[in-house]
């Protein structure tokens, strides 16, 4: 087995969409309409939206290979582009997509422990990220990596508002 990751660049934005709109349907379509689950991906996963967050200085994009073929992606955020007001001492992780294929090859955990390695890099003192409410499976994942549930935040999935808990990491 051979783990590779790669930091997303702007030759990559097809790519980026397919993925990200794929894996987002493989997680959510059956819990979601299908009128809020089309509304949600054609706003967050444009090519415009997509070019717009790949341009932004304080958002990354790193692509995960499992055996040369692409698995998924992960994106952090540091300053004023984290979604929530954690202060420059945090590293957002707003999304970590694995495509239903390469479900339980312990990718997950390889992109957090890339998070963590870029956060101490920088001089962060946590991390964090929100997972919706309803997806018990990924908040025992990120428990047993040692987050824990720090608050909750609204994440609308078209006209429906949805709770996601912000589950943090201390790293120091």
């Amino acid at each position: 087995m051979t783990i590779k990751i790669k930091k997303c660049t702007f030759e990559d934005l097809a790519l980026l969409q397919e993925i990200s709109v794929e894996t987002f349907k493989e997680t959510f379509k059956n819990q979601n309409s299908p009128e809020n689950m089309k509304a949600y991906l054609e706003k967050a996963f444009n090519l415009k939206q997509l070019e717009k967050e790949l341009s932004n200085i304080s958002s990354e994009f790193y692509f995960i290979y499992y055996n040369e073929e692409i698995a998924g992606y992960l994106k952090l955020n540091t300053m004023d582009s984290q979604t929530e007001r954690m202060g420059n001492d945090s590293l957002e992780i707003e999304r970590i997509y694995i495509r239903g294929k390469f479900h339980r090859q312990g990718l997950g955990k390889y992109l957090i422990n890339k998070a963590i390695e870029i956060a101490i890099e920088r001089n962060k003192e946590k991390i964090w990220l929100g997972v919706w409410e309803k997806n018990e499976s990924a908040i025992t994942f990120y428990n047993k990596l040692g987050f824990v549930q720090t608050g909750a935040h609204s994440f609308y999935m078209g006209d429906e508002e949805q709770i996601d808990f912000i589950m943090t990491k201390i790293l120091i």
